[in-house]
């Protein structure tokens, strides 16, 4: 049916009795070993670190210069917005620069399936242009006016049965 890569075949082990190439035991070893440096890093720079503290030490310092005024500054979201449409659409570069490797590989049908990816793709951009989410600028909130008109009401309506 699909023509396997070399690489996902059985190995042969040595006494002839064949083996998945899966098994589960280097990645428990691997494991393992990436817990124990954690966990032996975190003790060294409890053992290392500072004891005392100072007056400066939880101030912000950057490139040698002080910083000046409140840290908790607001942002507009379009930066926001920015920030996730670019990991979006750079993450798809990802799997497409995956695609361009493997391209004599996949043949025909990973041609049609990154087809069919962009096509996706270009949908979600286009959406996202559609919904305002690559505008910059002043918004205009569309009834704006009716809502408060109706805020307004049930105030009114809340204050009457309170007074009741």
């Amino acid at each position: 049916m699909w023509d396997l890569p070399y690489y996902y075949h059985r190995i042969p082990r040595r006494d002839g009795i064949e083996s998945s190439s899966t098994e589960i035991w280097p990645l428990a070893v691997y494991t393992l070993l990436v817990i124990l440096l954690v966990i032996a890093m975190l003790v060294v720079s409890w053992l290392l670190g500072q004891r005392r503290r100072e007056d400066a030490t939880n101030d912000p310092f950057e490139s040698g210069i002080v910083s000046v005024g409140s840290s908790q500054v607001r942002i507009s979201v379009e930066f926001y917005l920015v920030a996730i449409f670019f990991v979006i659409f750079d993450l798809e570069a990802v799997f497409i620069f995956a695609w361009a490797v493997a391209f004599f590989e996949l043949g025909w049908k990973g041609y049609i399936s990154m087809l069919i990816f962009i096509g996706v793709l270009g949908l979600a951009l286009i959406y996202a242009w559609r919904i305002g989410g690559l505008d910059w600028g002043n918004k205009v909130r569309v009834g704006l006016d009716r809502a408060k008109k109706e805020d307004n009401k049930m105030r009114k309506q809340n204050i009457e049965m309170e007074s009741k």
